[in-house]
């Protein structure tokens, strides 16, 4: 056989190899919705307007039971970000970072950045005091970015005397909204959209290094402020309320209920529908900023060789349970929207129903990009999810809650100043929760009748069995939410970076 023979039957196989084996994606759109639950069109929600994450659910796959490690947002931001739980990087509260507890440890984006990628923010990855912190860098990471950026508009700027919120002068971790007048380029959504627009132009005209851009919005988190047209969407006499409040709680335990507060349980029908519309329209108002930096993937070009993933810190209630906001081991506050769109892996619609953990996003893009991961990372990775959306996978996700002891207030009983930690289980069929490892009491809602967690089945006779089981299943899950010590790390600092005061508190 002559030598040009050889080369053409040579290149003819590996034109072959190349055409059976995709070309791996360079390239990564980490988009971040914050107090986000599943109040989307493409989770069902009949009332929710998203065709743009809609659409980003149709291109790729919907996780339908994706779940946080932790309802709070600085300790799931620093979980996720690292692949670990809260256990394991030391972070149970907000104004906090792993460099803190575990320095050595790299965050997701710092591993493209070893491996020559370009890693850039625009907008809340991290912890950020909301909206006192918008415009600065709040409770950033350095080392995790390459260029950082932190748009502010008017909704911080210029608007927040003129919010309403149930305790005066006070926002983030206070029910508040606002229909602002401004046009919609003048929010900070939309000028985070706008700066991410000319991050991936950038990208574009110098592919020479893969990119990581993580694009954190701040909606809907509280206050929830968005252009007036959003509220326009969801007439307020057409919201509703949750009903039969005083009958779901008498079966819960007072752990079940820590993360309410007086001001939510005085809300007036009128004042619920208020924030359940503003919650929407700010829903409305961050999926039309989505919509926008896909947009910009796809005409740059780039959207065939990046992977999109969104999701959100941690769910929200709206009045489910009575409860508003987050921090309690409920669905709403566990459960979190995850849209994953892998070129050449994720089928185009395909729907994921066995249970995740945000925890499972480091290893998973790790592996599929080559990085060099951390050795004991505590996720799966989901490739095969991804591919095959019918797999079980692991089969479980494990979320915590914690909140250290505190002063007592006047008309308070020492339980409600105690300090309390809990755990909760959920496989395909059950969420199972332990507050201080049952002794302050316990839940079993059985999700195949129960899909509202209304009747907590713990102390039913005919359901021993299952609470036993659960039970063993549940400390074995949490003894690997630990490093492999054992113990926790220690905090290093009381904040770190410094942030600025927040006004009236933040969450």
């Amino acid at each position: 056989m002559s030598r040009a023979s050889l080369a053409t039957m040579l290149m003819a196989l590996l034109a072959t190899v190349a055409a059976a084996e995709p070309a791996r994606p360079r390239n990564v759109l980490f988009l971040v919705a914050d107090d986000l639950n599943t109040m989307l069109g493409c989770y069902g929600d009949p009332l929710a307007k998203t065709p743009h994450l809609d659409r980003l659910a149709a291109r790729g796959v919907r996780f339908d039971r994706a779940y946080c490690a932790f309802p709070l947002c600085g300790p799931s931001r620093n979980s996720f970000l690292t692949g670990l739980h809260p256990n394991a990087t030391g972070i149970v509260a907000n104004s906090q970072v792993f460099r803190q507890t575990i320095p050595e440890h790299p965050s997701l984006s710092e591993l493209f950045r070893r491996k020559g990628g370009y890693a850039v923010r625009v907008g809340k990855l991290y912890h950020y005091n909301v909206p006192a912190s918008i415009g600065t860098a709040g409770h950033d990471d350095p080392a995790s970015w390459e260029a950082a950026f932190n748009p502010a508009g008017v909704d911080h700027l210029e608007e927040e005397p003129r919010i309403f919120t149930l305790k005066p002068g006070q926002f983030g971790g206070t029910l508040s909204w606002y229909a602002s007048p401004a046009a919609d380029a003048a929010h900070t959504d939309a000028l985070v959209a706008t700066r991410a627009e000319r991050v991936l132009e950038e990208c574009a005209a110098d592919r020479s290094r893969p990119f990581f851009l993580a694009v954190g919005f701040y909606r809907p988190h509280t206050p929830f402020v968005a252009p007036r047209g959003y509220f326009d969407l969801y007439p307020v006499d057409e919201m509703p309320v949750v009903a039969g409040v005083g009958e779901d709680r008498g079966d819960l335990p007072a752990a079940a209920l820590q993360s309410g507060t007086k001001e939510q349980d005085a809300m007036t029908d009128g004042q619920q529908r208020e924030a359940r519309q503003a919650y929407l329209a700010s829903i409305s108002f961050m999926d039309a900023q989505v919509g926008r930096v896909m947009a910009a993937l796809d005409r740059l070009g780039l959207a065939d060789d990046t992977v999109v993933v969104f999701t959100s810190d941690h769910g929200y209630h709206v009045g489910e349970h009575g409860l508003w906001q987050k921090r309690s081991l409920f669905e709403e506050s566990c459960r979190v929207p995850l849209l994953v769109v892998w070129p050449g892996a994720t089928q185009a619609g395909g729907v994921a129903r066995a249970p995740v953990s945000h925890v499972d996003l480091y290893p998973t893009i790790a592996a599929g990009f080559g990085l060099d991961a951390p050795h004991g990372l505590p996720g799966q990775d989901l490739a095969g999810v991804l591919t095959d959306p019918g797999q079980t996978g692991r089969g479980w996700a494990v979320t915590q809650v914690e909140r250290p002891g505190r002063k007592r207030r006047a008309g308070e009983g020492e339980e409600a100043a105690r300090p309390f930690f809990g755990y909760s289980l959920r496989t395909p069929r059950w969420r199972y929760t332990e507050w201080d490892e049952g002794r302050h009491g316990r839940e079993l809602y059985d999700h195949d009748a129960d899909p509202r967690e209304l009747t907590n089945l713990a102390d039913d006779p005919g359901h021993a069995a299952d609470l036993e089981a659960l039970s063993r299943q549940l400390r074995d899950a949490v003894a690997g939410t630990f490093p492999p010590s054992g113990d926790r790390p220690t905090l290093k600092a009381e904040t770190w970076p410094p942030a600025l005061p927040v006004p009236g508190g933040g969450r």
